[in-house]
């Protein structure tokens, strides 16, 4: 094979994990999680891991950069691809075939195209100054900085704080934005229709309902999170969060969350067509029995 990387990307419910795993089952591969919330230990149904899917006819197929983090810190784009290089290069050195899947387009491009990132570090006195700006004031704020592409960025106050200091230190300092693509990927999209996205998306938020994803939510909070912390992380955890702390009905949630991740599906999609616009060929392909 001419490529060293396969990506398989797509919306959320789409079915990309499956497809991944039968085809590192088919190329003696291992899959590299490029989901900027699976890192985390303990945060499993609201993430959709589905460890389950990772097995063939009854062998696992390795898998990395699930689990690797506890709940609660920030884990951000600069750790992400310092591990995913270490992961790859791991991967590589015993002969097996790197196959990245995931739904961040950030994540996915931050990797294979080369992007140069420095760690952006704590700003104290520039969060204590921010810390009295109501939300309505850091958000205009933050989208002077910046395009605000990301709305979870808006979940929190804590998270716009940390979204304004990052976008200050790249305004402040030369960030190659990836020209230089390191691998040679083959990207391979998973394609639902409209209407079968959104059909995956309800019938999936019910099942992680059934599942126990509140009483996930739950254990986090037990386990010493704030709700602050879990709003940090948006869609499943913010939402189930907020009814847990009596913000929203049982109804209100279910309703809220619902039409977060449809929203969250179609930043997706514009996101991977802006990458076939910025020179990406991405091979699209249909679910079929997955």
């Amino acid at each position: 094979m001419s490529h060293n990387l396969i990506c398989i990307l797509g919306p959320t419910a789409s079915g990309k994990t499956k497809y991944a795993v039968k085809l590192a089952s088919e190329t003696d591969g291992e899959i590299i999680s490029a989901d900027s919330r699976q890192v985390y230990r303990g945060m499993d149904i609201g993430t959709g891991k589905d460890l389950k899917d990772y097995v063939v006819n009854g062998i696992e197929i390795p898998y990395h950069l699930i689990d690797i983090v506890e709940p609660g810190t920030k884990f951000n784009i600069f750790q992400y691809q310092q591990d995913f290089n270490r992961v790859y290069a791991d991967i590589v050195s015993r002969g097996k075939q790197p196959v990245l899947c995931g739904g961040s387009g950030l994540y996915i491009e931050s990797v294979t195209r080369g992007y140069l990132l420095t760690e952006v570090p704590p700003d104290p006195q520039l969060r204590s100054q921010l810390e009295s700006l109501s939300m309505d004031e850091l958000t205009e704020k933050l989208s002077s900085l910046k395009k605000l592409h990301n709305t979870t960025d808006l979940d929190s106050k804590k998270r716009v704080i940390r979204a304004i200091e990052i976008a200050l230190h790249e305004n402040e300092t030369s960030v190659n934005s990836g020209t230089n693509p390191i691998f040679t990927t083959k990207y391979i999209g998973i394609s639902v229709s409209r209407e079968e996205r959104i059909e995956r998306i309800d019938r999936r938020l019910k099942e992680r309902l059934k599942e126990g994803m509140i009483e996930e939510v739950q254990r986090l909070l037990d386990g010493g999170l704030t709700p602050e912390d879990l709003i940090y992380y948006g869609l499943e955890y913010k939402y189930v969060t907020l009814f847990l702390i009596g913000k929203l009905t049982f109804s209100q949630m279910e309703s809220q969350l619902a039409t977060a991740i449809h929203q969250f599906a179609k930043r997706q999609i514009t996101w991977f067509r802006g990458m076939e616009r910025r020179g990406i060929n991405i091979e699209w392909v249909s679910p079929e029995g997955l």
